[in-house]
């Protein structure tokens, strides 16, 4: 939220003319809210008269609104010691916010005059400092004015509260049409709330009016990362540095943090680190870093001592219990995981949405209710008809209520190995062996040709099971193979007798046995041969 503004943009104001003969001051770019241009004639008059308390403290102000909040400080503090400065100690406290230095922010706020500020900002700290009582009491002191209804829209804001958010802003945005920053804030909060195309259609209205705007340009680049991809959302955000003065500070942690959001965690262990403790996204988006690079013992060290405040962060530090938990075996931190997510799909604030019902489904597939998981990633199966991984999950559901079929359409041409599976489980042993001959040269030809052999034996498919028994042995030797290919055979000739496959199969088994050096293969041989001869059929 953008805490530093205390009023939205106003209406531009007419210039007045000025006679050819003025004098360009400092004062003329900050009104312009040029605080660069201020910035360095202020520097200059600096320099010519030493010691000017006034331009030092404009200089403070610059530095503040181009995000320098460390220099904005020292100037400050440097004049700490002038009682006569009015507002010093709530500007140095503002600073103080800023930089995260809430105690020193509280003892400095200590020493300054009762002001709308001074209340507004111990709102703000009570909330950082997770001082409930407190943020009530300053809330109660709240007016029905504009700045004060802004600064309880921004708490509603940081609390996930975005409704309420919005509810502020459509109020104040009634008799203030001309505060255009509302609209801003509004697509901030239909941001967090998933409406991605509706955050970015509020923003048209002050993009035509200020087109360079950090912020603006900033949240138009997370919509197209939603709703497109991370190239567009990169090269939006190009444009945004590209423009950037160097010595506009505000927005920089962000722009780093949401490029490396943006190319898919690239530079992310040179980035993210330094800002866990700056940008709270920063955490969570270096965990989700170590998940995918399978460093799952780092993801837990960061978020093990984070007590969740967000769906985001129930969420995720949901996913790292389990995930750690399985790899360690540790029921008791799967639990943990699982009791998270039913937190989450329990809420009233979050069951009815896609995060919650995804939720709920992974809580309950962790205690075994796959019937009931499946009614809930039915409910949002619409939304995810092209991703892979809720297609993968959705079909061990099905597989593990037996619904073989529906398993195998959810997940056709995803993935070869549970491919294999579901094909077999179809009684398609027949695909799945042509399907082997097409990839046997593939690094997981083995596994592949394991799983047929296993999968086929337990569904009654002995004769692709034999095959695949057969070509395991060729290949290593083990007892449990020739105990494979065995049970196979002897399963394909029962099949045979009983006139359930064609008898001239019989010559196929009986060949497919003389592979395997055994001494039970000669015994094997002669059965098969007299029950040939019995029925006339020449092997």
């Amino acid at each position: 939220m953008i805490l530093s503004r205390v009023k939205p943009a106003v209406e531009q104001q007419l210039e007045k003319t000025k006679p050819v003969n003025h004098k360009i001051t400092a004062k003329d770019f900050i009104e312009k809210r040029d605080y660069t241009g201020a910035l360095t004639i202020l520097k200059f008059d600096i320099e010519k008269s030493k010691q000017d308390v006034e331009l030092e403290l404009w200089l403070a102000y610059c530095y503040f609104h181009l995000g320098d909040y460390n220099n904005a400080m020292l100037i400050y503090k440097s004049h700490s010691k002038n009682s006569g400065i009015k507002h010093l100690f709530v500007n140095l406290a503002c600073c103080y916010f800023y930089l995260g230095m809430y105690p020193e922010a509280e003892e400095v706020l200590g020493k300054s005059d009762i002001s709308d500020v001074k209340i507004r900002l111990q709102f703000h700290l009570s909330h950082k400092q997770g001082d409930e009582k407190k943020l009530m009491e300053y809330h109660e002191l709240l007016a029905d004015v504009v700045e004060d209804q802004l600064s309880l829209a921004a708490i509603h804001y940081l609390r996930s509260h975005y409704q309420e958010a919005i509810d502020i802003y459509k109020k104040l945005m009634i008799n203030n049409r001309h505060f255009l920053a509302l609209n801003v804030y509004m697509a901030l909060c239909y941001y967090k709330l998933d409406f991605y195309d509706v955050s970015q259609e509020i923003l048209d209205v002050y993009m035509k009016k200020y087109p360079d705007s950090m912020i603006l340009t900033n949240l138009k680049a997370c919509n197209l990362y939603k709703l497109y991809d991370g190239k567009a959302a990169e090269s939006e955000l190009k444009n945004l540095i590209a423009r950037r003065s160097s010595t506009f500070k505000f927005c920089e942690d962000l722009i780093k943090h949401n490029m490396v959001v943006f190319r898919e965690g690239e530079g992310a262990l040179q980035v993210l680190p330094a800002l866990v403790d700056i940008l709270p996204e920063a955490r969570l988006n270096l965990v989700i870093y170590y998940l995918k690079q399978g460093e799952n013992e780092e993801a837990y060290e960061l978020i093990k001592d984070l007590e969740p405040a967000i769906p985001q962060e129930y969420i995720l530090k949901a996913i790292v219990n389990v995930v750690v938990g399985q790899e360690k075996g540790d029921t008791k931190q799967i639990d943990n995981g699982q009791s998270l997510f039913n937190m989450v799909g329990s809420s009233s604030s979050e069951c009815d949405t896609i995060p919650g019902r995804q939720c709920m489904a992974s809580s309950l597939f962790l205690e075994g209710r796959y019937d009931e998981v499946s009614l809930y990633l039915s409910s949002i199966k619409s939304y995810f008809s092209n991703d892979d991984s809720f297609n993968f999950n959705f079909a061990q559901v099905k597989l593990s209520l037996g619904e073989y079929k529906e398993a195998e359409e959810m997940l056709l041409g995803r993935g070869q190995h549970i491919n294999f599976c579901l094909v077999i489980m179809n009684k398609k042993s027949q695909s799945a062996w042509d399907l082997y001959l097409k990839i046997e040269n593939s690094q997981d030809s083995l596994i592949i040709l394991q799983s047929i052999a296993n999968d086929c034996y337990k569904t009654n498919q002995f004769w692709q099971s034999a095959k695949a028994f057969d070509m395991l042995e060729r290949l290593d030797l083990l007892p449990e193979y020739w105990e494979g290919k065995r049970g196979a055979c002897a399963g394909i000739f029962q099949q045979i007798v009983l006139g359930n496959q064609p008898q001239d199969q019989i010559a196929d088994v009986i060949h497919l046995l003389r592979n395997s050096a055994n001494s039970q293969v000669e015994q094997m041989i002669k059965m098969m041969k007299k029950w040939a001869k019995n029925n006339k059929i020449v092997v």
